[in-house]
């Protein structure tokens, strides 16, 4: 991960001279948290994310000149990213989880431990703006406040679509609990 300074160093390289390797940097630095997002947004459909996360990173590179550093670098980012996703989704007519393409052993992925594939269903039984916040809480680690310019509302939501993600995963897993005793 880059130091706030690195990563204005970078943009600002990218910026005032176009030169692509400081965005490739910047690319490094982020390509394997950007793409996990999307690997967990989409239930793991490696293609979709891979999908996704090129056009993050392409709209990132095009757009990087509006990159004003009031957040960080990987908080505008995420936000390009989270966009993607929902322009992906709206495109599809798609607002639940479930609609997402459900990519089992029979696409390669790997072999999952009794509470992963626990999880998995968790995520599937929440609707996209539940399992994003989740996704940035639990998985990329970001803060309360960090979700909240990403998804761009108020703290106070996240909270609450927290609260109630993790209510929800609970009911499934414990459902599903009682039914392998």
């Amino acid at each position: 991960m880059l130091s706030r300074l690195e990563e204005l160093k970078l943009v600002s390289q990218c910026v005032l001279t176009g030169d692509k390797r400081a965005f490739g940097r910047l690319v490094e630095a982020y390509q394997s948290r950007v793409r996990r997002f999307f690997l967990n947004l989409t239930m793991g459909d490696e293609d979709l994310a891979d999908d996704l996360a090129q056009d993050t990173f392409i709209k990132a590179y095009t757009n990087i000149q509006s990159f004003k550093g009031l957040s960080g670098f990987s908080t505008w980012l995420f936000r390009i990213g989270y966009n993607e996703f929902y322009s992906y989704v709206r495109a599809r007519h798609e607002s639940r989880v479930e609609e997402l393409p459900d990519v089992g052993d029979e696409q390669g992925a790997v072999d999952r431990t009794d509470a992963q594939l626990a999880v998995q269903e968790a995520l599937k039984s929440l609707n996209n703006t539940e399992r994003a916040i989740v996704v940035m809480f639990y998985i990329e680690d970001m803060p309360i406040k960090k979700i909240s310019s990403v998804m761009l509302i108020p703290q106070g939501t996240v909270k609450s679509h927290l609260h109630r993600a993790k209510a929800k995963m609970k009911n499934v897993i414990t459902i599903d609990a009682t039914r392998n005793i």
